[in-house]
C-alpha cells in the first residue's frame, strides 16, 4: 500500500506535528489547488486506507488538495490496539484533527486554502466536532458512511455545509445519519448510495461518492476564488 501511494506523483509524505506527537500524513496539492481536504479515517483505519485514497485522487482531479494522516502515533497505535479506547474517543480525536488543521494553516503552500474535512466512520463525528471547533476555518464537511451521531452534542453548532453519504443497505447507519440530519442547523444534505454497504464494496458505489464528495467541496472550497472574480 505504501507502495502505491508514492506512485501518485502529485502525492508525498509528509511528517505532521499535532498536540505535541508526530503524524505521518500523504499531501497532495495539484496545480492551481482551490481548497485543502483533510481526511478523517475511520476506527482501525489509517493514511493507508486504500478507500479514502481512492477518494482523494478523484478530490484532486476536482482541483483539490489532499491531507491523510494517522490520527494516532505508534506509541498511541500499540496503546489502542490493546484497548480499543483511542479509536471510539471522539473529543480526543476531534482534538487532534483540530491540531492538524493548525499545522496545515501555517505551511505555506497551504495556508491560503479554503479548509474543508472528510470523515469516514468515527472520523466523521471526529470531523463535525473538530468543525465545530473551527467554525471560521472549515467550510465544508463531508461523511462518509460515518457516525455522526456520536457528535451529538455539538451538532446544532456545525456551521459548515456538511453533505452525509450512506449506503442504501447500511440500515443502522442510515437512520443514525438520518435522525443526525435533522439536528444539524446549518446547510445540509444527505444522500443515499442505492444498494451500497457500510464500507462501498459495491461496484461504482465508492465511485459515487467520490463523485459527490468533489462536487460538494469545489461548490464550497471554491466559493472564495468565484468570489474575487466576481
Amino acid at each position: 500500500m505504501r507502495q502505491e501511494i508514492g506512485m501518485d506523483p502529485d502525492v508525498r509524505e509528509v511528517s505532521v506535528q499535532a498536540g505535541g506527537v508526530t503524524l505521518g500524513g500523504s499531501l497532495g496539492v495539484p496545480a492551481g489547488a482551490r481548497g485543502l481536504v483533510i481526511f478523517a479515517h475511520g476506527s482501525g483505519s489509517s493514511r493507508f486506507s486504500p478507500r479514502n485514497r481512492a477518494v482523494a485522487r478523484v478530490l484532486r482531479a476536482y482541483g483539490l488538495a489532499t491531507l491523510l494522516f494517522d490520527l494516532l502515533d505508534e506509541d498511541e497505535e500499540a496503546e489502542d490496539a490493546g484497548s480499543g479506547e483511542l479509536r471510539f474517543d471522539i473529543p480526543f480525536l476531534a482534538r487532534r484533527l483540530a491540531a492538524v488543521t493548525d499545522w496545515a494553516r501555517m505551511e505555506p503552500e497551504l495556508a491560503s486554502l479554503r479548509m474543508g474535512y472528510f470523515g469516514s466512520s468515527t472520523g466523521a463525528a471526529a470531523a463535525l466536532v473538530a468543525a465545530a471547533l473551527h467554525p471560521d476555518l472549515i467550510h465544508a464537511v463531508v461523511s462518509r458512511g460515518g457516525r455522526p451521531d456520536l457528535a451529538g452534542p455539538v451538532l446544532h453548532r456545525v456551521q459548515a455545509p456538511t453533505l452525509l453519504l450512506v449506503g442504501g443497505q447500511d440500515v443502522g447507519v442510515l437512520e443514525l445519519n438520518e435522525s443526525s440530519l435533522a439536528r444539524l442547523e446549518g446547510l445540509k444534505g444527505i444522500q443515499i448510495i442505492p444498494g451500497a454497504t457500510h464500507l462501498f464494496e459495491e461496484p461504482g458505489a465508492l465511485e459515487q461518492v467520490a463523485r459527490m464528495a468533489g462536487e460538494w467541496f469545489r461548490r464550497f472550497l471554491g466559493r472564495a476564488e468565484l468570489e474575487a472574480r466576481a
